[in-house]
Order: structure tokens, then sequence, then C-alpha cells
């Protein structure tokens, strides 16, 4: 039977630019079963899920659940649960952690001040190795649980990493995917092998551009833009590049879901770049998630790159 990722990957459609949005992101241990909608469907308290869903919305920070590669025995035992928020804006990236009895003290927290990079103090610094979380959630779409679980024990048994199973990445169909944190870059379609030369990047304040869904500080235009002068200039450093600017200069037809953005790219040597990029649907139309419908997903491209301050040259 022909899956989602199969047929994404036979039309050979693009993962770049396809990446989840989140500045900040909120991870919290949560063992045991999820359901398709983890934060109102595991043994998270849905009352306190919805809660952190409704606070954390149009604040840019993003909320998912976390646990262990392996097996995941719901025993329904009291226990105290991991907690990370991380910052993936350039230049400013920071990772914090704690432990928390009971999850809906994160209530408290000030998500609009996190989404904009203010942790307020919480927990303590994370200096260790780079988060890997792996889309592992096979309610939501069995090619993360098929291709993911595999990946996220590879991870972990190989060790130097801090590999975590997590619920939601978006982009099903790109399955195995895998989010690093503190920067924020996600992948699809990522063996052990690859995933491996990723997170050693990583600890050296790196990004791989094989097979990269975009940082997760920018919208989906702003990934498509960060990625296209990355590969222009070869630079890998996560925090030399930035998108300072993502403005809407052709809107799409109404329905239409198409349209063109100029984003306006800075490189910390003073280099500067206007790229241009279209959103079009992809076709033929193909599965965006097994089981459903025939779709035509949006899709970036860069149809224009130019530099407009820092002197000539890439």
């Amino acid at each position: 039977m022909s899956t989602c990722t199969s047929a994404s990957a036979s039309l050979a459609e693009p993962v770049a630019a396809t990446a989840a949005t989140a500045r900040t992101w909120l991870l919290i241990e949560q063992p045991g079963p999820w359901g398709a909608k983890a934060l109102g469907a595991s043994r998270l308290d849905p009352a306190t899920g919805r809660e952190l869903e409704r606070l954390a919305d149009g604040t840019g920070t993003r909320v998912a659940l976390i646990r262990r590669p392996g097996r995941h025995a719901d025993l329904h035992l009291p226990r105290r649960h991991r907690v990370y928020l991380a910052h993936t804006a350039p230049g400013a990236s920071w990772v914090r952690t704690a432990e928390v009895t009971d999850p809906a003290e994160l209530t408290a927290l000030d998500f609009t001040a996190l989404g904009a990079g203010a942790h307020n103090g919480f927990g303590d610094a994370y200096d260790g190795a780079p988060l890997a979380l792996v889309c592992t959630n096979g309610k939501r779409d069995r090619c993360c649980a098929v291709r993911g679980r595999p990946l996220a024990a590879e991870l972990a048994a190989s060790g130097g990493s801090e590999v975590w199973e997590i619920t939601h990445l978006g982009g099903h169909r790109f399955a195995p995917t895998m989010l690093v944190l503190p920067y924020g870059y996600t992948y699809g379609r990522v063996d052990a092998h690859h995933a491996k030369d990723v997170l050693e990047a990583a600890r050296s304040g790196r990004m791989v551009l094989d097979g990269c869904r975009g940082r997760s500080a920018w919208d989906r235009p702003g990934q498509a833009a960060d990625l296209a002068v990355r590969e222009l200039t070869g630079e890998d450093r996560t925090a030399a590049v930035a998108v300072e600017a993502v403005e809407r200069t052709d809107p799409a037809p109404s329905g239409s879901g198409d349209g063109d953005w100029a984003v306006r790219v800075a490189h910390a040597d003073g280099r500067v770049w206007e790229v241009t990029v279209a959103q079009a649907a992809s076709l033929p139309p193909r599965p965006e998630s097994c089981g459903a419908a025939l779709g035509t997903p949006a899709r970036m491209e860069v149809t224009g790159i130019e530099r407009v301050a820092g002197g000539r040259g890439s």
C-alpha cells in the first residue's frame, strides 16, 4: 500500500520551507500513549492541555509533548515531568530546563514574553548536547511511527545527543522528521547517518543544508529565503543569517492560496539580500497524510535573489 511518504518522495517534492513555525518551543515530558491531538489526548490533563494551547496561540510559542525513545507502557505512575523551553532566533538562541510535578504549573508562564525571547528566569540554563526531537506520533500519521521510532531509537543508542520523541512537527509526508534545538532547524526524510551529521554540526553552532525544511523562527517565505541565501553563500553558521523583513508584494487571488513575497535577509558581516518568494500549489495532487484525500499542498519557490547592501559577490 502506498504511503504519504512514498508518494511525496516519488514526486520529488521539495522539503525546503515546510517547517512548523515557532520562535519558542515549550516541550513537556509526557510518557504513555498520545492521541492525534496529544495536548488533549494523552495522560496530560486535557484541561491543562487546552489551556496551554490557548495561552500559546498567537504568541510565537509552540507547545508539544515529548517522551524518551523506546516502549511506552502507560503505568500511571506519579512522576515529575522534564520541561524544556527553547528560543530559536539567530544570535539569541537558548534552552532552559526544569522539572515540574504538575504541568498545570506552566500555565503561569508569560507566553507573549516567551515568544519574544524572554524566559524570565524559568528553570536552569541547559548547556548540554543539542536536543534532537523526532516526530513519532502514529496516531497523527502512521509514517511518523513507522519511520520515526527506529530513527529516535538509533540516535538514542548511539549517544552524544539528547534525544526525545515529539508529538508533532508537521509534514507527515516527509517522515522521518527531526527538529534540532536550540537553533530550530527541522529536517525531513532524514536517516540515521544524516541525522548524526546534523547533530554534529549543531554542536558547533552550524546547520546542514541538505534535507533542511527550514528554521522554525521564520514563517514559510522566510524559511525559503534563509535557505536560499545559505545555498548561495555556503554559510552554515546558525547565527550568521537572519530574516529581517517579510512583505507580501502580490496578494493571492481570493481562495487561490498563491502569492509573492519580498524577504530581506541579512548576514552578520553586513551583506543584505532581497529574496523574491512565490507560493504555488504542488501538482499533481498527492496525500498530505496517510488515508487523507489527495491535496495540492502549498510550496514556496525562490524566484529571485539580489544583493542590495554590503558590496558585490555572493
